[in-house]
């Protein structure tokens, strides 16, 4: 079992910037694939990006790609995503999740469906 924590969101401004962490606990973190997801209201959960064990491959949404950057420090049994240029639209609860998996093809892993664990999520709120 793994256990997800995030922690980082908050109320921003249109245009800036926040670092948003997810913090595991519970077994070795480095044998994990970590994903970060998101959800508005009324919307289906959403693929954000996804990084590999050792945070040799990152694979991004297309929403996101450029402005998010997810990394890891698994001294820390920490995922990061680094969230820039944020819009009004970027508005949502996000979520950080994990699975097993040792394969550096993680952009085959991009549906909620594909990972086994997650946090409880924290919000973002960005006002243009």
């Amino acid at each position: 079992q793994v256990q997800l924590v995030e922690s980082g969101g908050g109320l921003v401004q249109a245009g800036g910037s926040l670092r948003l962490s997810c913090a595991a606990s519970g077994r070795t973190f480095s044998s994990y694939v970590g994903g970060w997801f998101r959800q508005a209201v009324g919307k289906e959960r959403e693929f954000l990006a996804a990084i590999s064990w050792n945070g040799g491959s990152t694979y991004y949404g297309d929403s996101v790609k450029g402005r998010f950057i997810i990394s890891r420090d698994n001294a820390k049994n920490t995922v990061y995503l680094q969230l820039n240029s944020l819009k009004a639209s970027d508005t949502a609860v996000y979520y950080c999740a994990a699975r097993l998996g040792s394969t550096q093809y993680i952009g085959i892993y991009k549906s909620a469906r594909d990972y086994n664990y997650w946090g409880q999520g924290t919000q973002v709120t960005v006002s243009s």
